[in-house]
C-alpha cells in the first residue's frame, strides 16, 4: 500500500492556486478536494460554532475524530472565523484580497445576508473566481429551494431508472452521486475559468449544482426517451441500449459481463460452450437480444452458474470478454489494481494517527497529485494562516480574545 505521501506538497498541475473554502458537507468540500489534492492551497474557513456539520457525523470516528469529515477534507488547511463578528469578517475579506477561487454551497441568499456576495467580493477582487454549488443552481424558479443528493437524484431522473424493475418502490443509488458529481464539475468550472484568468485577468461566478448534476448521468436514458417519447423504467444491472452487459449469478456469487459487441458475443458463447445461441433468432443481433433480454440473461445465468466468480474471470480474461466481479467496498480496497493505482492510501493525522483513505483518481506524469496533508483539527491553521496574510501574533491573540477568530491559539 503507498503512503500517498511521494511528492512534496504543492507540486501538482494547480501549484499557485490560492482557494478559500467557504462549504460544509459535501458538494462544496469535494471541489476543494479535487483542487487540492491536485497541488492548490485550500484554505477551509469553518464557522466558530463547532465548524462543518461532517464533524459531527459520526460514528464512525478514528480516535475520537470523525471519518467523514478526515476523508472529505483532507490536504486543506483549516482555521474557524465568525464571519458576523466585524472583526472575522475583516479577516475574511484579507484572505478574499489575495485569492484566486472562493468556493461556497450555502442556501440562496446567505453569502448576500452576509455583505459576501459576488457583487462585494468582484469588487474588492475582480480576479475572484466565484464557484457557487447549490441544491437547484442561482437562478430559476427553484434557486430558493434547499438540496440535498436524495432529492436531486429523485428529481433529476436517476431513481426513476434505478431498482430492479418497474414497480418497485424507488431506490437511489448508493453513494451520493449527486453531490459528489456537483463537487467534480465545480472543480472542472473553476480549473476553466481559472484558464481564462490566466489569459485576461478577470474572474467571474461559477454556478452549478445537484440537480445538474444528477441530470448529466441520464445521457443514454434522455437520448431514449427524446428519439421515442417512452421514458425509460427500471431495468436491475441491465443496459438500455446493449444486451448482454448486466450482472449474471456464477456459483459463489455474481459477475458482470460487457459482451454487447457481436465480436465479444460470440467469445461469450465460445467460453461456455454455447455456440448455436448464436443462430437462435431471439439473439440474432443486439435489437433481438435486448427485445429478449430477459430470456438471454436466464439462459446465460444457468451456465455462469457451473464455475465460480474467480474460475469465469481467469475463462473470461483469458478470451478477452470484458468481465468483473462485483466487489465489496471491502473488497475493493484490497483490489490489486486499486492498490496499484494508489487508489488507497494513508496520510498521517495529528489525533487519528496514521489512517487509509482514497487516493487521487487523476494521475499527472510530470505534475503528479499527491496527499500529503490530513484533514485539519477545528481551526488548526488559524495562527499559520493569518501569519501569512500579515497579522502580527498580537493582533491574532486579540481576535482570539474577541472571539471572531477559533482554533488551539
Amino acid at each position: 500500500m503507498s503512503n500517498g505521501q511521494h511528492t512534496a506538497a504543492g507540486s501538482g498541475p494547480l501549484d499557485g492556486m490560492r482557494v478559500i473554502e467557504l462549504a460544509h458537507v459535501m458538494a462544496g468540500p469535494i471541489c476543494g478536494l479535487m483542487l487540492a489534492d491536485m497541488g492548490a492551497d485550500v484554505i477551509k474557513v469553518e464557522n466558530i460554532n463547532g465548524g462543518d456539520d461532517t464533524r459531527r457525523m459520526v460514528p464512525p470516528q478514528i480516535e475520537g475524530e470523525s471519518a467523514a469529515f478526515m476523508m472529505m477534507n483532507r490536504n486543506k488547511r483549516g482555521i474557524a472565523l465568525d464571519l458576523k463578528h466585524p472583526d472575522g469578517r475583516a479577516v475574511f475579506l484579507k484572505l478574499i484580497r489575495n485569492a484566486d477561487v472562493l468556493i461556497e454551497n450555502y442556501r440562496h441568499n446567505t453569502m448576500e445576508k452576509l455583505g459576501l456576495g459576488y457583487d462585494t467580493l468582484c469588487e474588492l477582487n475582480p480576479g475572484l473566481i466565484y464557484c457557487e454549488i447549490s441544491g437547484f443552481g442561482r437562478t430559476g424558479p427553484y434557486r430558493e429551494r434547499g438540496g440535498f443528493d436524495l432529492i436531486a437524484q429523485g428529481m433529476s431522473g436517476i431513481m426513476s431508472v434505478t431498482g430492479e424493475a418497474p414497480g418497485r418502490p424507488p431506490v437511489k443509488v448508493g453513494p451520493p452521486v449527486s453531490d459528489i458529481t456537483a463537487g467534480i464539475l465545480g472543480a472542472m468550472g473553476v480549473n476553466a475559468a481559472y484558464i481564462h484568468k490566466l489569459k485576461t485577468g478577470q474572474g467571474q461566478r461559477v454556478d452549478t449544482s445537484l440537480f445538474e448534476a444528477g441530470i448529466t448521468h441520464t445521457y443514454w436514458q434522455s437520448a431514449i426517451c427524446f428519439a421515442t417519447g417512452i421514458t425509460p423504467e427500471p431495468m436491475g444491472s441491465a443496459h438500455p441500449l446493449n444486451a448482454p452487459y448486466q450482472s449474471i449469478e456464477t456459483r459463489d456469487g455474481w459477475i458482470n459481463l460487457g459482451a454487447a459487441n457481436p465480436n465479444n458475443w460470440l467469445r461469450v458463447l465460445q467460453v461456455i460452450d454455447a455456440e448455436p445461441l448464436a443462430k437462435d433468432p431471439r439473439f440474432i443481433d443486439n435489437a433481438a437480444r435486448m427485445a429478449n433480454r430477459e430470456a438471454l440473461a436466464s439462459l446465460l445465468a444457468e451456465h455462469f452458474r457451473k464455475k465460480t466468480t474467480d474460475e469465469w474471470m481467469v475463462v473470461l480474461n483469458d478470451a478477452g470478454i470484458p468481465a468483473g466481479p462485483v466487489l465489496t467496498i471491502a473488497e475493493m480496497h484490497r483490489d490489486p489494481q486499486a492498490l496499484h493505482r494508489e487508489m488507497i492510501t494513508t496520510v498521517d493525522h495529528p489525533v487519528a494517527g496514521t489512517i487509509e483513505t482514497l487516493g487521487t483518481p487523476v494521475k499527472f506524469h510530470t505534475t503528479p497529485a499527491a496527499i500529503t496533508r490530513s484533514a485539519p483539527l477545528f481551526g488548526q491553521h488559524s495562527r499559520e494562516v493569518l501569519q501569512q496574510h500579515g497579522y502580527s501574533d498580537a493582533e491574532i491573540d486579540a481576535l482570539f480574545d474577541s472571539g471572531a477568530l477559533g482554533g488551539p491559539g
